[in-house]
C-alpha cells in the first residue's frame, strides 16, 4: 500500500472512510517535506488545503503590534490543520512553522467537502475538532485574564505532557523542545519571568530542566496545584506514521 494512503486510512479523522475514498484523496493530494524552522504558511495567504502533519510538529503562531510572536499552540504528528478551509474560510491569519523537519499531506478542501456530502460522520468529526480547538483556545484566554504567571505556566506543562508527554514510570518527559521564550509567548509573558518560575519549580523538585528539556518529576502535584485532574499522556504515534514519506 503506497505510503500517503496509509497515512490518510489510519488517521482519526479519515479512519471510517472506504479505501476507494481514501484512495479518491490521495491522488487529489500532495506531500511536501519542510526543515526546521521553515515557513509553511502566512496570514493572508488563502489555503484551499486541509493539512495533515505526516511527521514532526509545526507551530501555529502571529506577530502582535509590537512585533512580537505569540503562539497559538502545536501541532503534532498525526493531527491536522487548515480544517476551516473546508467550510469555505480560505484565509489564513496565522504563521505556520516546522518546529522540526516535517512531512505535511495537502488535501484539497474541495475533495474534503465531497466527502462529506456523502458522510455525515466526518462532519461530526469536523465539528468536535473545532470545539476541542475553540475550547482550548477558552480556556487558555480564561487562564491568562483570571490566573497568576506561575498557574499559568504549570497549566501550560500539563497541557503540553498530554500532547507531548513520554511516560516514565512516576515522571513525564515533554518530547518537544521548546525554549524560555516560547514557554512566555505561549503564556503571555516574559523569557525572564518564566525563568524565575521554572528555577522555583526545580528547586521545589517539581521539575527537572535542561537545554530545551523539561521532565515533571511530579505531575499529580503540578495538577493538583492548580485544581486540576491528573495528566493523561497521549499513546505511542502508530508504526505507521514512522513509515518514510513520499516527497
Amino acid at each position: 500500500m503506497p505510503e500517503q494512503i496509509w497515512h490518510l486510512q489510519y488517521h482519526d479523522f479519515f479512519s471510517q472512510l472506504d479505501a476507494e475514498t481514501i484512495r479518491r484523496l490521495e491522488s487529489k493530494s500532495r506531500t511536501r517535506t519542510f526543515s526546521a524552522g521553515a515557513l509553511i504558511g502566512l496570514p493572508g495567504n488563502s489555503s484551499e488545503s486541509i493539512f495533515v502533519v505526516a511527521r514532526g510538529i509545526v507551530k501555529i503562531s502571529h506577530i502582535t503590534v509590537d512585533g512580537k510572536e505569540s503562539i497559538h499552540g502545536f501541532i503534532s504528528q498525526g493531527e491536522i490543520f487548515g480544517e476551516l478551509s473546508v467550510l469555505g474560510d480560505q484565509e489564513t491569519e496565522e504563521r505556520v512553522h516546522a518546529v522540526e523537519p516535517c512531512s505535511i499531506i495537502m488535501i484539497p478542501a474541495r475533495e474534503v467537502r465531497d466527502v462529506m456530502d456523502q458522510n455525515s460522520g466526518l462532519v461530526l468529526k469536523l465539528t468536535k475538532l473545532i470545539g476541542l480547538r475553540r475550547h482550548r483556545i477558552e480556556r487558555r484566554l480564561k487562564n491568562l485574564l483570571f490566573t497568576s504567571n506561575r498557574q499559568r505556566l504549570v497549566h501550560l506543562l500539563l497541557d503540553l505532557a498530554e500532547q507531548f508527554g513520554v511516560d516514565e514510570g512516576d515522571q513525564i518527559r515533554l518530547k518537544i523542545k521548546l525554549s524560555h521564550q516560547d514557554l512566555a509567548s505561549l503564556i503571555g509573558s516574559t523569557r525572564e519571568t518564566v525563568t524565575i518560575l521554572l528555577n522555583q519549580l526545580k528547586a521545589e523538585g517539581a521539575i527537572e530542566t535542561g537545554r530545551q528539556k523539561i521532565l515533571l518529576k511530579r505531575p499529580h502535584r503540578l495538577a493538583n496545584s492548580v485544581s486540576r485532574r491528573p495528566v493523561c499522556v497521549p499513546l505511542k504515534v502508530q508504526s505507521f506514521l514512522r513509515l518514510p514519506v513520499m516527497a
